[in-house]
């Protein structure tokens, strides 16, 4: 979907649009946030209505689909892992991993990558899987969305019209977000083959 036609989408349906576009964001559908909050802001402003709402609209919807993206995770954990992972060359091991992770680093984790691009679409997932305590996950989940959207929004607020311009300037962090996105899957899986491959040598000796 095109700026012009999010735009077009917020225009017809003002905060319900936020509320949806960002909810889908956060469950694993790669809807531009950039594109979406800012001109939020653009539409509070010719509506002369307070920037706040959209962020609170927005944070909120952030946290739902949140939610539904942890819920996944976390109903599907380790029977998932043990049905489909032989397929990906993922255990239990690397499942422990994942949630001894989370336990000791699930709140940096969950907050800093929600103010990351691209990253802050897929973070629910693995914090479902890995079993990080709900309560935390929506506070930091919430704080990080929270400061995301009111920078993006209150920058759509500010300059109006010009709304487009934050997306063009945060376009290149989108790139950077989706760069080390790949990386960190291609270091997880390069990381399962030589573990894998470990475990075949031992059992061969």
């Amino acid at each position: 979907m095109s700026a012009q036609h999010l735009g077009l989408f917020i225009s017809h349906y003002g905060n319900v649009a936020v509320f949806l576009l960002m909810t889908l964001e956060s469950a694993c559908i790669p809807i531009p946030s950039e594109v979406v909050m800012p001109f939020a802001g653009y539409h509070a402003f010719t509506a002369h209505q307070s920037f706040i709402v959209p962020v609170l609209i927005g944070t909120l919807a952030n946290v739902v689909g949140g939610l539904i993206a942890y819920a996944v995770g976390r109903a599907g954990g380790r029977p998932f892992i043990h049905r489909y992972g032989r397929y990906i060359l993922l255990n239990d091991r690397h499942l422990e991993r994942a949630e001894q992770w989370f336990a000791r680093r699930g709140e940096i984790t969950v907050f800093v990558t929600r103010l990351l691009p691209a990253l802050r679409t897929f973070i629910s997932l693995p914090a479902g899987v890995a079993k990080m305590r709900l309560w935390r996950f929506i506070l930091y989940t919430a704080i990080g969305s929270f400061i995301w959207n009111f920078a993006l929004t209150d920058a759509g607020y500010q300059l109006g019209q010009h709304w487009e311009t934050v997306a063009k300037y945060t376009k290149p962090l989108t790139y950077i977000g989706a760069v080390l996105l790949v990386a960190a899957v291609v270091w997880f899986w390069f990381g399962r083959r030589r573990a894998s491959a470990g475990q075949r040598t031992r059992q061969q000796r």
